[in-house]
């Protein structure tokens, strides 16, 4: 096992060759590889799941590929904005950026996109995907050349929650000949974006170095002056060796990634009447905000392709540090109240009004109990392991057999140092009372985790069938770490094994129909009691496609028969970071995924494309039981899941000449439940629905050179996009900027 400091051991790398060569050497597979040298495009696909958009995708599963082209169309940095216009994507906005965002699939609860996979390049990128889910990382979006989402059946090859989805990016690959790229911009609120890379292979060795430094001033205004925007940076080094020999194409590749971050972003937003007054206004108690994060990524790829089959390996290892001030709570004693209580009614009493008050800073703390603590989680994460996935064809019996299996070693830890401090506002100030700071949470979590899946595609004639089985092996540990507390202790053991089934029918060169069912999982932390059970579900999808190159089509209505549903308190969302589990009981949750996109030829070698995209969701809990989550409460049942949008619907068009193009895309998401039951905070209260309309369009100088201009929120719409976990928070103001983009 890992030690404590989070040192990757040497058997690491020796489990990868092991593993490499016990999977290449069979003789039966190995065969003079392809004479046109196909290594080099075989192993960049390897990194993505999807195909491309131009011909019908016979994968049983509905998937989405968002390509180069697509982002680069309207050069979102944020990830939320990005995957709006993904059919069955839920999202709960939080501070506007889509720094650190909350993402649900197929109603899957959006809490800091816990319940679903997120990797880069193939691998699992957040913090701590086992012991602690939560992704307060997320890679730059800038810097990504695809975003692939993947739902239904074929989540069994993706662990470890099978529930929802996958979202996975891909980083730019090592370019064929010299390429390079410099892009400038520069808008409103202070925003700048300096990005560039340069790469080129010569012979068999390439290399890829990639920067960037996004950066603004943010949109919110603090009250009586201070930061409100975040800095971050990226850099990105990838060597890749092309190794061919007589039996095998091979490519080793290395990559090498360094990112960081200064936010003076909050948890704390404004009572309503705040909001309606001035959305982006930020109290004073919330002037020491500042989240402060490191990430540093290894990542050692080996690519081997014989006839028939190909094998991709990967050791990686991800370490992710940092430090959040944020106001916590009052100091409470004698007088006890949250934040969330006090911002739904500020002025119901003379204590609550003076809480307020103090909260904005117009009068002074006095009191004991009117003091702020302001805390700062930090934590140190790791997590390492080795994957390898192995893919061949074979015919028996007259029927075509695609075999897709795999083997995942991981090992994952976070360290939790949590401390407070007491403040006094004074005269519009947070002004520390001099008291010794206090420990609040000091813990570790750490998993180790076997994941393997076998996946077997039989073709016959206009019928593929798909039978897979992904088995997951969990050892956990959670130790107390604060002095006294070293019998707080608890050691666990999972087993699980999860099959799927789906089927394809091709009814013609263009359309089919797709048909799946899987069983869905997500695991318990390493701190939660056997009384808390993993959530476990039976999801059923059915639909169809239709693709010739000019009209795409797909409609999949989904169905989640959840077991046991099971959510969990973090400070984004109950205020409290006790990371305690809660069971939820058995909850349906069904709806329809549909997008039609179509490209119009017009006079004069114009083109004007189309695209449309809905999601229907309803959900229901189907039981009645008590619960102390905050999003809970006291349920009944047919009672509906939180951040959960009826409707959504996005649609883009534009217009495309020789050397310019524009494009407009406008976004509905519904009006939300904050909490599902009653007699918790926010009881019976919804988010309001939100239409927003994003403008982009470039002009393209010379062969090189582009200028461009981008409008997010083009009618500057605002609404609460939620409530938690201390108030209103809004959606993003307007923001423009124009940039120039440079490249050969």
């Amino acid at each position: 096992m890992t030690s404590s400091t989070g040192k990757t051991p040497f058997f690491l790398s020796s489990l990868a060759l092991a593993i490499s060569a016990s999977l290449f050497a069979p003789a039966s597979l190995a065969a003079e590889a392809d004479e046109a040298g196909v290594a080099r495009d075989s192993y960049d696909e390897r990194m993505l799941i999807l195909g491309n958009n131009q011909q019908l995708r016979k994968e049983t599963g509905s998937a989405t590929l968002i390509d180069e082209v697509e982002l680069q169309k309207f050069a979102f940095d944020d990830i939320n904005r990005i995957l709006f216009n993904v059919p069955g994507i839920n999202i709960r906005e939080e501070d506007g950026f889509g720094l650190r965002p909350n993402i649900g699939i197929r109603g899957s609860t959006p809490e800091r996109s816990r319940k679903i996979n997120i990797t880069e390049d193939g691998v699992l990128i957040g913090p701590a995907p086992y012991s602690a889910p939560s992704a307060y990382y997320f890679p730059m979006m800038a810097k990504m050349t695809a975003v692939e989402v993947f739902k239904g059946p074929a989540a069994i090859k993706y662990g470890p929650n099978t529930v929802a989805g996958t979202v996975n990016m891909a980083t730019r690959a090592v370019p064929e000949t010299e390429e390079a790229m410099l892009d400038l911009s520069a808008g409103t609120d202070g925003y700048t974006k300096v990005h560039g890379f340069y790469g080129n292979t010569n012979g068999n060795f390439g290399y890829l170095l990639e920067a960037m430094n996004i950066q603004s001033d943010g949109f919110k205004a603090l009250d009586g002056g201070g930061d409100t925007g975040f800095d971050k940076n990226d850099v990105m080094l990838k060597l890749r060796y092309d190794l061919d020999s007589k039996d095998y194409n091979q490519v080793f590749e290395l990559k090498l990634a360094y990112s960081d971050e200064l936010s003076d972003e909050t948890y704390l937003g404004l009572t309503d009447t705040d909001f309606a007054a001035n959305p982006n206004r930020r109290y004073r108690a919330s002037q020491s905000a500042e989240m402060d994060w490191e990430h540093t990524q290894i990542q050692l790829n080996h690519f081997i392709q014989g006839k028939g089959f190909d094998v991709t390996t990967r050791i990686y290892r991800n370490d992710f540090e940092r430090d959040w001030f944020k106001a916590n709570s009052f100091k409470g004693g004698l007088v006890d109240i949250s934040f969330q209580d006090l911002l739904a009614d500020p002025f119901r009493n003379e204590s609550t009004t003076r809480f307020y008050q103090i909260l904005t800073g117009e009068i002074d703390s006095v009191q004991e109990f009117e003091k702020l603590l302001v805390g700062n989680n930090a934590r140190e994460y790791y997590s390492q392991g080795i994957q390898s996935d192995l893919r061949f064809n074979y015919d028996l019996g007259g029927l075509t057999h695609k075999i897709e299996a795999g083997f995942r070693f991981h090992e994952d830890e976070i360290e939790r140092n949590h401390t407070e401090d007491s403040f006094v506002m004074q005269s519009g100030n947070l002004v520390s009372d001099g008291a010794p700071q206090v420990a609040t949470t000091t813990d570790r979590e750490e998993s180790e985790a076997v994941s393997v899946y076998l996946q077997d595609t039989v073709s016959w004639q206009n019928l593929d069938v798909t039978f897979g089985v992904r088995g997951e092996f969990i050892d956990s540990r959670y130790q107390n770490r604060a002095p006294g507390q070293a019998g707080d202790f608890l050691e666990k053991s999972f087993r699980i094994w999860l099959p799927s089934f789906s089927v394809f029918y091709t009814l013609t060169e263009h359309a089919g129909l797709l048909f799946g069912v899987h069983e869905g999982f997500l695991p318990t932390g390493p701190r939660q009691t056997p009384d808390i059970e993993i959530e476990n579900s039976i999801n059923y999808e059915f639909g169809g496609r239709y693709n010739n190159g000019v009209t795409q089509v797909e409609a999949v209505v989904f169905f989640n028969d959840i077991e046991n549903l099971k959510e969990g308190c973090q400070f984004s969302s109950c205020g409290t970071d006790n990371d305690q589990e809660f069971n939820g009981g058995e909850v349906d949750i069904y709806g329809l995924e549909f997008t039609a996109g179509y490209q119009f030829e017009l006079s004069g070698g114009l083109e004007l494309p189309i695209n449309l995209v809905y999601t229907y969701t309803q959900s229901e809990f189907k039981t009645n039981f008590e619960s102390g989550f905050d999003m809970w409460g006291s349920i009944e049942d047919g009672d509906e899941l939180p951040y959960q949008p009826e409707n959504q619907v996005s649609l883009s068009t534009g217009l495309v000449g020789n050397n310019w193009e524009i494009h407009l895309i406008g976004r509905y998401v519904g009006e939300m439940l904050e909490a599902s039951g009653d007699g918790v905070a926010l009881s019976g209260v919804t988010t309001e629905s939100l239409l927003t309309v994003d403008l982009s369009a470039n002009y393209q100088l010379h062969s090189n050179g582009l200028v461009y201009l981008k409008v997010d929120n083009l009618f500057d719409e605002q609404e609460i996009v939620s409530r938690r976990p201390f108030g209103a928070r809004p959606s993003k103001t307007q923001q423009a900027f124009v940039g120039y983009k440079y490249s050969f």
